[in-house]
Parts: C-alpha cells; structure tokens; sequence
C-alpha cells in the first residue's frame, strides 16, 4: 500500500492497490472528468468496496420481502423501524464486525457492539438491549467433522475469550443490557470468526430522525471523540478483502472503543434531538467521515462542504486522506437549523464532548473536502454514495464426483432397538454446541436498566419489559452454517424459521427480521450460488411466515488462505407480546406438570412409517455396500430420512459425520405451530415453551429440566423409526410445553382449532430423568449429573486453557 499524502500521483497500480478494478477507476475518472487526486481515491476505494457499497449483493437483496403493516422504515437507513403500538417503535440491526474480531478479538468485537449501538442512536433510539450471534472453530478436541489440531485449538480459544471479554466490556460498560444470542463451532471458522452484534432500542415514532441532509446554508457540526489514524481503511481492507498471511500485520486498521465516551455522546445525541434544532444526524462507522457527509447529503438530495482543519485531531500531521479514511469511534456528524447552533453545541459541551461546526450543505450535490482552504477533494456525492459498481456475479453450483458424494452422505450406524443411549446423549449434552453458555453470559451485564423479564439461558428468545405499556418485546438471533453449507436454500428457511419459533416459545408473535449474512469470496461462482439460495431462502420463508426484513448487513470475503467459512445467514427476530404477564421461559415449572409436544405437522402416518423403516432397515443389514443410486431411491420415506439425521449435531457430535442434507421444510407447519403458540401463551394455557431444534427432542426435554433446580422428566415415547431419530433428529415445527394436567383439555382445543399435533408424552418429576422408547428405558440418569455435564464442560475447555 502507498503510503499516504496529498503529492502521490494516482495510478492504476495504486487504484489497484485500493482494492479498485481497473473498470472501476475508469468508471471513477469519467465521474469527475479526470484523473482523481489521492484522497479522491481513497474516498472512492471505501465507498465502493464490497463493505459499504453491497456491490456483489444488491441484485439479490431486492429479492427480499421488506414492506408489512408495522414497518415504519426498511433497508437504507442507519436501522429498521417498526411500530409496536402506543406511539412507539422499535428500532433495531444486526451488523457484522468479523474480520477485525480475527485481527484483534478483543477490540475487534468491542467496536462491533459500538457501532451497532451508535446505529440505533443516530435514529433517535434509546438502545435497551444487545444480542449477538457467534462462530468460532472448534475450542476441544475431537475426531472427524470436529477435529483441530492443538494450535488451531489453541487459537480458536484465544480468539473466543478475547471476543467474549470485548462484548462483555463494551456493553457493560456502557450500560445496555447483553440478553441473549447464539454461540456454535465449527472447523470452518478457525480461521476467520464470525461476530455479529445486534442492537434494539425504542423511540416514539414522532420522534425518530433520519441520516437526510437539508437546508442549503445549514451548519455540519462533528461531535465526539477526536479523529486519530485508527481504522483506516478498516472497511476496504478489512471487510473486503479475503484473509492472507499478511492480515497479522493489519492491527492498525482496528479501531479501539470508548464505551465510557459513547455513553456520554448517546445522552448528548438524544438531548441534542430534544431540542429541536438538529435537522439530520448520521454516525460514523464503517469509512468514518467519507461515509456519514457522502450518505446524508446524497439521501437528502444536497451537498456537504467540510474544512478539514476544523475537524477535532488527536494526531498531528494528520493528512486529508487520513482524516477522511479514518475511522476512530464514538464519533458522530449533524445537520443543525441555521442560527441555532448554539443549542447543540450547549448540549454537547454539557456533556464533555467535543462539538464544533467544520462544515454547511451546499445545493450543488457535490461532496467538497477543504484542507486550509484548499480543496483537497471534490466528487458528487451521490456519485460516492449510490452509483457504486453493481455487479452480476457468476454464479455456480458445487460439483462433487461420485466418489466424493458417497463419501459426504456415510451411513449412521444405528443401535439395537432398546438399546440404552445414555452415555452417548451425555456426550451430546458435554459438545460445544449443545453445553451451557453460562460462561459467556455471566460476562455479561444482562438486567441493566431493569427491563429484562427473560434473559439469557432463561428461555428461546430474550423478553424485554416495555414499562410505557403492557406489552414486552421479544428476540431471538439463529443460524445454521453446517446446514447452509449442505443445502444453502434449505438451510436458510430453516434460520428464519427456528429464530420465529423461538420468539413464538416465548409468547410473541413475530413481526419483523433483520439479517446478517456471512459468506465467502463473492469472486467464486460457488459463493454467489450459495448466496442468492440463501436469500431466495429467507426470501421464502419470511414471505410464508410473513416476517418482513428491516434491514441488516453482508459480509463478504469471510476467507483465510482461500478456505471459506460455511455459509452463514443468521436471522434476529423481533416479537411482539401484547400481556407482558404472559411472557414465556423454557424452563419447567414443577413436579407432576404434563409435558406436551406440539408438532405443527400434525400426525403421522404410522404406517407409512413402519413400511418406510422396515424397507430401509432390510436393505442396510442385507447391503452394507450399497451403491448411491440404490440408497437414493429410499430417501424420500414420510419421516426423516438418514440424510437429514446425518446432518444433525449428533451424527456430528456422536459419529463425526455432517452429510445429507437438513430436514425437509414445512412452512405451513412452522406457521401452524408459531399461531398455535401465540393463542396459547397469551390465554395463560401453559407455564413454559422450548422449541426442538439442536439435538433434538432428548435435548429440549434436558434443557427443560436443566432450568429448574431439582426437576427431572419422566416421557414416554412410540415410533418406528431408530430411537436415535425419534431423540435426536432436529426436523423443525415441534416444541415442547409443560402445563398443569387441569389445562390438558384447553390446550388439545387450541391446538385443534390451529391444526396442531398435540401429544402429552410424559410428566415432570424429579430426580431421575428418564425416557422410554417403545416401552424400553433408552435414557435414564441423575438429573444433576446430566446437568453437570450440559454446564461444566465449556468452562472446563476454556478455564483450562486460560
């Protein structure tokens, strides 16, 4: 990389060098009629990577649903907007922060919350609550689908710790609640985690504002932090470019957060807003103050000039091009009313912040960069902001040879009927993916501002109190890589689907998305065919259970040495509960309750069933050896198949297998189930709700239990498939209830009026955790050992290491 200053000649080697093709530097010369000066370029280069311009993307997310009775704002603003009732709305985001939680995890993910913060700030929003989603590769040891060597095992927890403490202290510290979230492992983000940070806030809808420029003559005015020489180039480099051994060495580009400093510039902001005088505001992220003055004046149809000596400095010698570039946090950019400066700078310098005009919108469309005067740069800003390259990239399915499909879809070896499946379900309950995520939580602050009724570990989604009303809020954040990676479609309509029947356990009804997408090289046909049947996926089954996408981030180039990860589309949900009071957990309530099933795809067909697995049992024990073409045809049976179970944590966890392909959808189910629950939770017919989803029924029933000292279940279960399938497999539309035997009968009338399966399988007790299967106890223990084993074993692996 060039080093910077405003002498340098640009050249196509140095546009190149900016991350820019040699088509985009041509587009960019006819753009200004001539050749771009250094900081013009770097300008461009952050405003048309793939980080903020969503240029390989863009085609395809038009593809989403975005409009419903509720939204207030869709894509294109700081966050999505929806009405909750009572003049208020919820404003809310989900944003990646990946590659530089690899580069520097602990800073890495400390900003990320920040910046999603400042997102739900900029747009008038009190912030109550943060979630997050996260990947790492594996942090045990293991053999097959989750094995790692002892340095990458090694790396992967020192990566996983740094990140936890980063969320856990800027949150704290700023004092927003951390509520809730996901947390997986696979091999596949060894080299490149992910750290997706989502943030809710509530404003009343007269009072939101918007990133829009107006006003010819109107004064910009910086707040914040000062400008140092972090971050620079954090969005073309960092967040566009694929990982190579070089990436160590790019520690400068992270920024470093100041939760104490955004505490105080939030209070400052939503002040300020009160008063009136503020006219547009837009924070500084991702490409700092190219971003914020580029974007607002473009949306407001307007220009921004901005004297760059007036810009607040923590460094000396800064250049224009490093001003521009850099982006240090905790900073924000205004459009105040004309003679009423005043009143926002008061309100500033009341709070100890920095606030100084550096700038006015102009009427000529033009982004006008003044050094001492001078002008440094001078490009039309919707030029900058919105006529960014859109490209059509190749797309290609994977292909596979023979040999390499038999060898991804083994067979699972299935026990003898009756078999005691003890020891293997401990294992489950003891894996990464599976085990409790107390250690992380406990990091961090969860019941800050006392509007938490749910938090983490508490039930399926986070509830949060909305104290002006009776209603509460519900989320919930969930995605499926191993899945995605096998079915990219399939597995995304599996992520919006589990993350909607998670806020459903809770009582809510679902009303709105946002979405994170974590993907590849978008330069790699195979990544682009992943990601447009990923959207094409949510697209499905947001459009089904009629959940509108509000906005959310993508995030490209998540390689390292040209190994991607698995393909990750991670969905936050956002519920509506009417009656707080009939806010849900997952946890049972107490001894002699009934435990019911509800399965949104009603019953089945026994002996359809039976005829399936005898078939299939018979030609496994006579042909071990079986040609492809033979199993195939056996794989379409009314049950879940082999293929979809050797695609579930067990088979992964037990067999060290992850083939086939996830669980057929049913999304006429899905919405089934989500209504069913909603009607049920808000008549008060049950006490607690566990969707079946991560390995499968024997887990949900664990959990359950886990969540309530001393309580245990005793269920009893019939079927023809293997007990493996029928305890482990993770077909989606099911959750599990817990309610007093006198609701019973309520409980099968809604469940019939909403056609929903609804089967009593067992009785809470306590003590001995007990399953039967086709009259055979399958599973028995201790309730404590097994929770023992579910709780210990992440700290165990971490604490050990540390």
């Amino acid at each position: 990389m060039a080093t910077t200053g405003t002498s340098i000649r640009v050249t196509p080697q140095i546009a190149a060098e900016h991350g820019l093709t040699p088509e985009e530097y041509a587009r960019i010369q006819k753009i200004l009629g001539r050749d771009p000066n250094f900081t013009e370029l770097g300008i461009f280069s952050v405003m048309w990577s793939e980080h903020c311009s969503y240029k390989s993307s863009r085609v395809h997310l038009k593809r989403l649903p975005t409009s419903g009775p509720r939204v207030v704002q869709g894509p294109g603003e700081n966050a999505g907007v929806v009405d909750i009732g009572d003049g208020l709305c919820a404003v809310f985001k989900i944003e990646s922060h990946n590659h530089p939680s690899f580069v520097e995890p602990f800073q890495g993910a400390a900003t990320g919350v920040g910046g999603i913060l400042r997102d739900i700030f900029t747009m008038g929003a009190r912030p109550i609550a943060v979630l997050d989603s996260l990947r790492f590769g594996p942090i045990t040891p293991g053999t097959g689908a989750g094995s790692a060597t002892p340095e990458e095992i090694a790396r992967n927890r020192r990566i996983f710790d740094g990140v936890v403490r980063g969320i856990g202290f800027y949150g704290n510290c700023f004092g927003v609640p951390t509520v809730g979230g996901e947390v997986q492992f696979e091999p596949s983000y060894s080299n490149n985690p992910l750290v997706n940070a989502l943030a809710l806030g509530i404003a009343r809808r007269e009072e939101l504002f918007f990133a829009r420029a107006r006003g010819a003559g109107n004064p910009v005015i910086y707040a914040g932090a000062k400008t140092g020489r972090d971050g620079i180039h954090g969005a073309s480099l960092l967040a566009s470019a694929e990982f190579s051994e070089e990436s160590q060495q790019k520690r400068p580009n992270v920024q470093v957060g100041d939760p104490f400093m955004e505490k105080l510039l939030l209070e400052a902001c939503l002040e300020a807003m009160q008063t009136g005088a503020v006219v547009a505001i837009q924070d500084m992220g991702a490409a700092g103050l190219t971003s914020s003055s580029s974007e607002m004046a473009s949306r407001g149809g307007m220009g921004i000039e901005i004297e760059l000596e007036r810009v607040p400095q923590r460094e000396t010698g800064m250049t224009p091009y490093e001003i521009m570039l850099s982006e240090s946090q905790e900073r924000m950019l205004l459009v105040a009313e004309r003679g009423r400066e005043r009143e926002v700078f008061d309100v500033f310098h009341k709070w100890g912040l920095d606030a100084v005009e550096v700038g006015r919108v102009t009427e000529d469309g033009k982004l006008r960069i003044l050094d001492h005067g001078r002008v440094a740069a001078e490009i039309p800003a919707h030029a900058i902001a919105e006529e960014g390259p859109r490209y059509e990239r190749p797309m290609g399915k994977p292909t596979a040879t023979a040999a390499e499909k038999q060898a991804k879809t083994p067979l699972v070896e299935f026990a003898r009927p009756g078999s005691d499946l003890t020891k293997d379900f401990r294992s489950l309950l003891a894996s990464p993916a599976i085990a409790s995520k107390y250690w992380i939580t406990e990091q961090y602050d969860s019941m800050v501002r006392t509007n938490t009724q749910v938090g983490p570990g508490g039930g399926d989604a986070a509830v949060l109190r909305l104290k002006e009303t009776k209603r509460a809020l519900a989320l919930a954040t969930d995605g499926n890589g191993r899945w995605c990676s096998l079915a990219p479609r399939l597995g995304a309509m599996h992520a919006v689907a589990e993350a909607a029947r998670n806020v459903a356990c809770a009582g809510a009804r679902p009303v709105a998305a946002t979405n994170c997408l974590n993907f590849g090289n978008p330069e790699k046909p195979e990544v682009m065919w992943q990601f447009s049947e990923a959207v094409d996926g949510i697209a499905q089954a947001c459009t089904a259970l009629e959940i509108p996408i509000t906005g959310g981030n993508v995030s490209f180039y998540n390689e390292t040495l040209g190994k991607p990860i698995y393909p990750t589309p991670v969905l936050g949900v956002l519920g509506i509960i009417e009656d707080a009071e009939r806010a849900l957990g997952s946890a049972f309530q107490s001894d002699g309750d009934a435990i019911v099933l509800l399965d949104g795809a009603g019953k089945w067909s026994h002996a359809a069933r039976d005829a399936y697995w005898k078939d299939f049992s018979a030609l496994v024990k006579n042909s071990p050896q079986l040609e492809m073409a033979a199993i195939e045809k056996r794989l379409t049976g009314p049950s879940e198949d082999w293929r979809a179970f050797s695609s579930s944590e067990y088979a992964k966890t037990i067999h060290g297998i992850v083939a086939g392909a996830p669980p057929a959808m049913d999304l006429a189910a899905e919405k089934r189930l989500i209504e069913c629950l909603v009607a049920v939770a808000s008549e008060g017919a049950i006490l607690s709700a566990h969707d079946v989803s991560d390995g499968g029924l024997a887990v949900t029933l664990a959990e359950s239990c886990f969540g309530a000292e001393g309580l245990a279940a005793e269920v009893s279960l019939e079927g023809d498939e293997p007990a493996e399938t029928a305890l482990f497999g993770e077909r989606g539309a099911r959750a599990v209830v817990s309610l007093s035997p006198a609701s019973l009968a309520r409980l099968s009338a809604i469940a019939a009026q909403y056609k929903v399966n609804a089967q009593r399988i067992g009785t809470v007790t306590r003590g001995e955790f007990r399953i039967q299967y086709n009259g055979a106890s399958v599973i028995s223990g201790d309730v404590n050992c097994l929770r023992k084993a579910w709780s210990d074993s992440l700290a165990a692996a971490i604490e050990g290491s540390l």
